[in-house]
């Protein structure tokens, strides 16, 4: 069985080895809005795009169908809500102009897990061991081939994904916010610090619709005009959103729960002017940070319901980050410098490039290592049928 599972590990490490670029902070003359287009007369969605629901077959990680989750949703005041199951395209239970084709894909060992929207099949390559960044990196280089949008999932829960490794991987457009206790999102600011952009959901990863400490206890809130596909991914690549913890209003009683998630506190008001950015919400917060380069505290403001920051010279990305009182965390999509000459927002294409030497060194190995494993389990077997 040793030999079997380490064949599976060798032969699904097969990837290219990347040389990658070094991290480059962001720069430039402007200061990249992600609400440049906030309309205040359209009213904030609420949503949940990483859900599990039970699906045919053997291999259930919730026990509700979808029709089931969907309707635990809609008590809860949300308004957008995708089923994500794992390496499956799961059909809308009733509304097929509400269908929206995302999965989570990765069966891996060390959950490294990727939402990926719009593709119109499931891609299932995945390494069972991706160890290496450029392991990583291929499989992100692989869902993007057919995909709209991608998500990097729960970074704080995935095993063996590093710092070096957020500086280093591209071609990803969202990035899922820690799930358990942080609330520091240090992955993120990782990832940002070293010039890779992108935007921030916050999902529950919903298993158990019954436990309410396992629902609407993470979601978002998009200046979306619909919950049809199109709206929501206009919404995501656009970036006039933001993510919420919410604490689990009632601690069991769902009446509770019910009421408290239909007034939950929402920002009225952010953006930029100059090079000041601003944050205004419906309610005092206990504080509200500012955090910046190297995952660096750069303002603070205490019992406040708005605040504002001015960019400082050697300042390259700036995001909020309010702290209510109930214990709900407000967290905004990031300001970032860039040229609005030369680009439209901060998003850069990949600059990874294949180190053809080092690739063919890598799965040349990975071909001696596979062949001596398949002998070492032939002898085995030819052993014990000798023995028989």
């Amino acid at each position: 069985m040793v030999l079997i599972a380490l064949a599976l590990c060798i032969a699904t490490s097969v990837s290219p080895i990347y040389d990658f670029a070094e991290p480059q902070p962001f720069s430039g003359p402007d200061i990249f809005n992600p609400y440049r287009n906030f309309d205040t007369t359209t009213v904030w969605k609420r949503a949940n795009f990483h859900t599990h629901t039970r699906v045919e077959g053997i291999f259930n990680e919730c026990e509700k169908w979808p029709s089931e989750v969907y309707e635990c949703y809609e008590k809860l005041n949300y308004d957008i809500v995708t089923f994500s199951n794992h390496n499956e395209l799961t059909t809308h239970p009733f509304d097929s102009v509400l269908q929206v084709n995302v999965y989570e894909h990765g069966y891996n060992l060390f959950k490294y897990h990727k939402l990926v929207f719009g593709s119109p099949c499931v891609n299932y390559f995945d390494h069972l061991l991706p160890l290496l960044s450029s392991q990583k990196q291929f499989q992100l280089n692989v869902l993007g081939t057919d995909s709209d949008i991608i998500q990097i999932n729960h970074p704080l829960r995935t095993n063996f994904l590093s710092k070096r490794d957020m500086e280093r991987l591209e071609g990803y457009e969202l990035m899922e916010l820690d799930s358990g206790k942080s609330t520091e999102n240090e992955y993120w600011d990782w990832a940002l610090s070293a010039g890779h952009y992108s935007f921030a959901l916050a999902n529950d990863g919903l298993h158990f619709p019954d436990r309410s400490s396992a629902i609407a206890i993470r979601c978002n809130f998009l200046d979306c005009p619909s919950a049809k596909y199109s709206d929501i991914l206009a919404t995501l690549r656009d970036g006039c959103y933001y993510s919420m913890r919410v604490p689990n209003y009632g601690n069991g009683d769902w009446s509770v729960k019910y009421a408290r998630n239909k007034c939950v506190p929402y920002i009225t008001n952010i953006g930029v002017q100059d090079s000041t950015i601003y944050i205004a919400l419906s309610q005092k917060a206990d504080s509200i940070i500012v955090w910046g380069q190297d995952h660096r505290v750069c303002h603070k403001a205490a019992d406040a319901d708005s605040t504002s920051y001015t960019f400082a010279t050697d300042d390259t990305y700036a995001r909020f980050t309010a702290y209510l009182p109930d214990g709900e965390v407000v967290y905004t999509n990031p300001f970032a410098r860039y040229d609005a000459s030369v680009a439209r927002t901060p998003f850069t294409a990949p600059q990874h490039k294949v180190n053809v030497w080092l690739s063919v060194l890598f799965n040349v190995m990975l071909l001696v290592l596979f062949v001596g494993d398949v002998w070492l389990l032939c002898k085995v077997f030819r052993k014990k049928k000798s023995t028989r």
